[in-house]
């Protein structure tokens, strides 16, 4: 067990431990947690079982501890390159991976599905894999990398003669510099035919299918990502949704065998996995806008013209993006710009958008963006923000009719958020912009609007349980069985949605608000501190005519940030304040 210990992520970031990307941070892993999951896991598949799903079980990947080395001192080990650590850290950095040529692997792998089928029992056929997910082959020959593949579908089928092999192909868009056509080819003709299933993991904006003849006639299923980091931000592409699936499964020579959804976080934008999901039972597109009417109705149990007439302008706003940037909420308020506002913006190496790249190879990763021509920092907004505003009072004014409805309180205080994030991304330009014409008390105007735009969102969003921290760090201190584990488990729920990562005195973490989120709490508690100093300093800097002290502002900021994670301040759990005031009274102080 001790050999683990620096092995495994811990629970909140165990999904990128179990990718390769790091290991140890967050952890170790202790034996209760692993027995609970245990416990967990056989419950889940008893339920899929009883609902006639077919599960999906890992597959051995390649991705080993490092005590294997001394185990197995011959074998073909190496240590994969920096995951977005802030200096190469060993502690959490380079994973170890057996190279699936290595004998080993097919031994490891064919005993690793072996003890699941006696764990689980004979439960599936199919298993997932993902050795090259954001780690290339060490060459791009097409023979090496076919027998790369052979070895991996080799340590599957060893162990359940009837194996399948389902792979995100993700890859394929992630790191298309190396994924050309006859490498693609390579790994997807390694298996034997009808035994290997793609996800074409991000065919709502990036499709593969389209572009590479069906995955040179592999079997896909096409997949909806939508959402990244749990970020909160209202964000949909309907009209691909409502017609890409189609469009796949009545191509020429289609290889498309169903649907799926594949999103980083849930719990937002319900309208966009609602027609989602009903996209697996149906044969022809979906007139959006008719299918809006009868969504709606069912949402909040009846027809309302307010509503009607509201939820036809978000559809061709803020569920109409065709810009084909991968949505990752960077609005200001939750993802503040690190940067120095006396030098341009796109002059300078983006400090604000370097965790969105990897060290070792630039591409498009997960992390896709805008790019940036401006020489101030930019928040993706793809809809007229004024016609969102008369959305926003068509909501309001459906307050009488609706407001005993739970669906229209969230889509409301949602609605209201969204509108007032997007105001507060001006609000900030126009601090920087006084800062720039060393104007301090327009500075002091303007950031004041920024940091009280927090406050009052924060109100907001207390008024409903969807929107709070404290029900995220409550649910995190449930699992832990004493206090050494409360405490972990809450540090790690607490990083997660903030700094993410490890930093040192002066450097944020490169995947700083990745997971941001708008929850009451968070904005109060975190955002809003890191707001106020910042704008402090720079006011500081202008009345001492002296230049902005940003390496100062990260030592206090980054300190304050530390201690927050480590913090045990409770958080409410329960909502507080009457929706459709405090939503009202907002409108009327910043858009009537």
């Amino acid at each position: 067990m001790e050999d683990l210990n620096d092995f495994f992520g811990g629970p909140a970031f165990l999904a990128w431990a179990r990718m390769g990307n790091l290991h140890t941070w967050g952890g170790p892993l202790s034996k209760n947690w692993l027995k609970q999951q245990l416990v967990l896991q056989k419950k889940i598949l008893s339920r899929m079982l009883e609902l006639g799903m077919t599960p999906v079980l890992p597959s051995f990947s390649g991705n080993v501890p490092a005590a294997l080395k001394t185990i197995f001192p011959t074998a073909n080990i190496t240590r994969l390159g920096d995951w977005n650590t802030v200096d190469r850290d060993p502690r959490w950095c380079c994973t170890y991976l057996l190279n699936p040529s290595d004998p080993l692997f097919v031994e490891i792998g064919e005993a690793f599905i072996k003890m699941q089928i006696k764990e689980y029992g004979d439960v599936t056929d199919i298993y997932n894999c993902d050795t090259f997910n954001e780690n290339s082959p060490p060459t791009n020959d097409t023979t090496y990398i076919s027998s790369l593949g052979a070895a991996v579908y080799k340590a599957m089928s060893n162990g359940d003669k009837d194996a399948v092999w389902l792979m995100q192909g993700w890859l394929f868009y992630s790191d298309s510099t190396f994924w050309k056509p006859p490498q693609m080819k390579a790994l997807l003709h390694s298996v034997p035919v009808g035994k290997m299933i793609v996800l074409d993991l991000f065919a709502d904006v990036k499709p593969i299918w389209a572009t590479s003849s069906q995955f040179y006639g592999t079997p896909y299923v096409w997949c909806l990502l939508h959402n990244f980091g749990g970020n909160i931000e209202m964000y949909g592409t309907l009209d691909a949704i409502s017609s890409g699936p189609v469009d796949a499964r009545i191509s020429k020579n289609s290889t498309m065998v169903g649907v799926g959804m594949c999103m980083e976080g849930i719990e937002q934008n319900p309208v966009v996995y609602e027609l989602m999901s009903e996209m697996a039972f149906r044969k022809e597109k979906v007139q959006v806008l008719e299918w809006l009417e009868t969504y709606t109705h069912r949402r909040y149990g009846k027809s309302v013209q307010q509503i009607k007439e509201a939820w036809a302008i978000l559809y061709h706003t803020v569920y109409n993006c065709t810009d084909g940037i991968a949505d990752h909420n960077i609005d200001f308020i939750v993802k503040f710009p690190d940067w120095d506002p006396s030098i341009n913006f796109g002059a300078r190496p983006s400090k604000l958008n370097s965790m969105h790249t990897f060290r070792s190879r630039t591409r498009s990763r997960r992390f896709s963006f805008q790019e940036r021509s401006s020489d101030l920092p930019q928040a993706h907004l793809w809809y007229s923000t004024h016609e969102v505003v008369n959305a926003l009072k068509l909501f309001i004014a459906a307050g009488n009719d609706l407001a005993g409805s739970l669906t229209y309180r969230y889509d409301l205080v949602d609605l209201t958020r969204q509108v007032l994030s997007k105001l507060a991304n001006q609000v900030y330009l126009d601090a920087i912009n006084a800062f720039r014409r060393k104007d301090v008390k327009a500075l002091n105007i303007h950031s004041q609007k920024f940091i009280q735009l927090i406050k009052d969102i924060d109100v907001l969003l207390a008024s409903d349980d969807n929107f709070l921290l404290g029900t995220w760090l409550e649910s995190a201190k449930l699992l832990a069985e004493n206090p050494s584990e409360m405490r972990q488990y809450e540090w790690n729920a607490r990083t997660q949605v903030t700094m993410w990562f490890d930093t040192t005195p002066t450097n944020q973490s490169k995947l700083h608000d990745y997971a941001n989120k708008f929850w009451s709490g968070l904005l109060e508690g975190y955002y809003l501190p890191r707001a106020s100093s910042y704008f402090s300093y720079l006011s500081k800097s202008l009345e001492k005519n002296e230049s902005f002290k940003l390496v100062e502002w990260r030592k206090q900021w980054i300190s304050f940030s530390n201690k927050w994670q480590a913090g045990l301040e409770l958080y409410p759990v329960k909502a507080q304040g009457n929706f459709l005031t405090i939503a009202k009274a907002l409108f009327d102080k910043y858009l009537s």
